[in-house]
């Protein structure tokens, strides 16, 4: 997949951001471009909803825009950041939901087409999507962090603000947490030959 020149500018987050602040719209851009989807990935995989996720994302990346005049290289780094301000956004999302009975969910929206190996995946994808939300708040953090972003333990640390071993233990328990909600489904999701 090609992505467009400025979203691989060879240039770091943080000098980006320090141009940014100063006026630079290309530097701007190029950081919208490389950051944009990492927050909506997160929020989506936190709050199970794309137009929810989406303003998430938005916010959050108006934040960073908000604190790149005052930003301070090397201070936090600026994925770090960006990951604690859409998890907490999506926290307090959480937090505002009312609780829809299962039966009255909408069915996820799948825009693949109708091929057995797309139909297999998207079951996989919207079991996981539904173990994750089974997991309470922090463990959920920790295993999307982990797991689904490919984040190290001390930056998962530094945006949930914990210690590394609380990260260890919140992913540990998030991890058999998962394991419990989708025991009994390996046939339905066509994992019998695996």
């Amino acid at each position: 997949m090609s992505m467009p020149l400025d979203a691989q500018d060879p240039r770091s987050d943080d000098a980006l951001l320090a141009l940014y602040g100063r006026g630079d719209g290309p530097a701007a851009r190029a950081l919208a471009l490389r950051l944009t989807p990492l927050a909506l990935r997160v929020a989506q995989r936190m709050l199970g909803d794309r137009a929810e996720a989406e303003d998430i994302a938005q916010e959050a990346m108006l934040r960073l825009w908000r604190a790149a005049p005052g930003w301070q290289p090397g201070a936090a780094k600026v994925t770090t950041w960006l990951y604690r301000v859409v998890v907490n956004l999506a926290t307090d999302r959480l937090r505002r939901r009312r609780p829809v009975p299962l039966d009255e969910a909408p069915e996820p929206e799948d825009g693949r087409p109708g091929a057995l190996a797309g139909l297999i995946e998207a079951d996989r994808a919207a079991a996981l999507q539904s173990a994750l939300m089974v997991l309470p708040e922090r463990q959920r953090e920790a295993v999307v962090l982990r797991h689904l972003e490919g984040l190290a333990n001390p930056e998962i640390a530094a945006v949930m603000g914990v210690g590394v071993e609380a990260v260890e233990s919140l992913v540990a328990r998030g991890k058999r947490g998962l394991v419990t909600a989708l025991a009994g489904r390996r046939g339905d999701l066509g994992y019998d030959g695996d």
